[in-house]
């Protein structure tokens, strides 16, 4: 038992390692100076608000949709029920730019969805609703995998159990479903919202202008090096790091409540 813990902790220790040395190096050996004005850098704090608002926007809407569906690949059956899977981790293995031409090839401007959606005022090329919809194509499948797996942990009788004592299909799934499986959902729409955050390939190829932290990086990078990239990028991870720390606090104790 002890040499159990042992090696699984050994193991797990050098996995922490991997992910922590790099942002340690990259938060210490960044400039005082430089990071100071960066964070007085009104492009700099625009990008990430953008960045942080656009991620959530794009959870917030694939809430509404990624929920049922979700439900449905937990609890029915259906014809082309494992393309329809298929199709929802999709975007995890696809390179992101394709993605990104792939919805330029939609929703541009001189394309079908993208001229019909001009003619109610709204457009998804340089804008904030684009950047959205490109956060929201590549990272929807962690909403609706982790949404799936916590509605298939909850026992089918108890659905069953209050549909007999007279409730609707509605009321089983708002007051039985839908609360036992609130962890995994909120767990995905986290998951959801980090890698929206993260995303880069897509968003490049539909909305450069304005620019969201990622590709501010990478444009700093490439105008004046890795010396004015890294704070901007220092920035970013520990905002993350915090907003991450809190909402997992937060989940934490009202499961422990």
């Amino acid at each position: 038992m002890k040499s159990f813990s042992i090696i699984f902790s050994g193991l797990s220790l050098i996995l922490v390692i991997l992910v922590v040395i790099p942002l340690a190096s990259m938060i210490l050996s960044s400039d005082p100076e430089i990071l100071k004005s960066t964070i007085s850098d009104q492009e700099v704090v625009s990008s990430i608000l953008l960045t942080l608002r656009s991620a959530l926007w794009a959870t917030l809407v694939s809430v509404i949709f990624g929920i049922p569906l979700a439900y449905l690949l937990a609890r029915r059956n259906f014809p082309g029920k494992s393309i329809v899977q298929g199709l929802v981790d999709l975007p995890v293995m696809i390179p992101h730019t394709a993605a990104g031409i792939a919805l330029l090839m939609v929703y541009g401007r001189n394309f079908f969805m993208g001229q019909a959606f001009g003619k109610v005022g709204v457009t998804f090329v340089g804008t904030e609703a684009g950047i959205s919809l490109a956060m929201a194509y590549v990272s929807l499948p962690f909403l609706v995998n982790s949404a799936k797996d916590g509605f298939l942990a909850v026992d089918p009788k108890l659905e069953r159990v209050a549909r007999t004592l007279g409730a609707s299909p509605w009321q089983a799934f708002f007051r039985v479903s839908l609360p036992l499986a609130w962890r995994p959902i909120l767990s995905g729409a986290i998951m959801m919202w980090a890698r929206g955050i993260s995303e880069f390939g897509a968003v490049v190829v539909l909305v450069y202008h304005p620019m969201i932290a990622p590709i501010l990086i990478w444009e700093r990078f490439q105008a004046y090096g890795l010396k004015y990239a890294k704070p901007v990028s220092v920035l970013l991870i520990i905002l993350c790091l915090l907003i991450f720390a809190v909402l997992r606090w937060l989940a934490e104790r009202r499961k422990e409540a």
